[in-house]
């Protein structure tokens, strides 16, 4: 029974492996979808920044135009002053001058806002290209390093699978449903040594008499509180 109970330590370290790769089948591709989405958000940052400095720039050069033409509307205006003849036409013109004034101040100071906008922007895009091309190259090694292991979990799962029958096969039966009863409704460990006179699972006391069964190893003797498989390791358990 020792022995079987050795084996099984084998076969529980290679059903936590099988465990591992089935896991791996369902995170991996999270994984590489969550590289893949970093890659686009920092390609689309920089490119929504390259469209924004670009209209920017139509809007910055849309508004200069307004400028220099309410310019030459104002000089024209002030040119008029010079003719001038009574009271009411100086009134009317002076009014003129001043809405036109004001659409000035008005162009002038968005452009002022649109000129720092765009100082910000340029000084952003370098920083979202740099960063962009550290992500990419970052990202494109560690995806290749994930497909590489999500072809490989096959194969892995092969062997493992190959490495169970070999051992499986040797095991008693009855012994084997014990193991794979209490696998299923435990999970993880089912055999576990004995630490400190209890259960190294559920750290339950075991008796005397209990102990002294598990040690001589020639029978299977599970923990009365978790139902797990209990093996003794001279050295390791007292």
């Amino acid at each position: 029974m020792q022995s079987d109970l050795e084996m099984l330590l084998k076969l529980q370290v290679i059903d936590y492996d099988l465990g591992e790769l089935e896991r791996s089948k369902e995170y991996l591709p999270d994984m590489m979808e969550n590289l893949r989405r970093e890659i686009e958000e920092a390609e689309n940052l920089f490119h929504n920044t390259q469209k924004e400095i670009s209209d920017s720039k139509v809007m910055q050069k849309s508004l200069e135009l307004e400028i220099a033409s309410r310019q030459a509307e104002l000089k024209k205006l002030q040119d008029q002053m010079m003719a001038i003849k009574t009271n009411k036409e100086y009134d009317a013109l002076v009014s003129q001058i001043d809405v036109v004034k004001g659409a000035i101040n008005e162009k002038e100071t968005q452009l002022f806002e649109i000129v720092e906008k765009l100082e910000k922007l340029e000084s952003d895009v370098k920083d979202y290209e740099t960063r962009g091309k550290e992500i990419q190259e970052r990202n494109s090694r560690e995806l290749k390093i994930l497909q590489e292991k999500m072809d490989s979990v096959g194969s892995k799962i092969q062997i493992k699978e190959e490495e169970r029958g070999n051992i499986t096969v040797r095991v008693p039966k009855r012994t084997m449903s014990v193991y794979e009863m209490v696998r299923k409704s435990r999970g993880g460990t089912v055999v576990v040594p004995v630490r400190k006179r209890a259960c190294g699972a559920c750290y339950k006391a075991l008796p005397p008499h209990r102990i002294q069964e598990i040690k001589r190893g020639d029978q299977i003797i599970t923990c009365d509180n978790c139902g797990r498989m209990l093996i003794w390791h001279n050295g390791e358990s007292e």
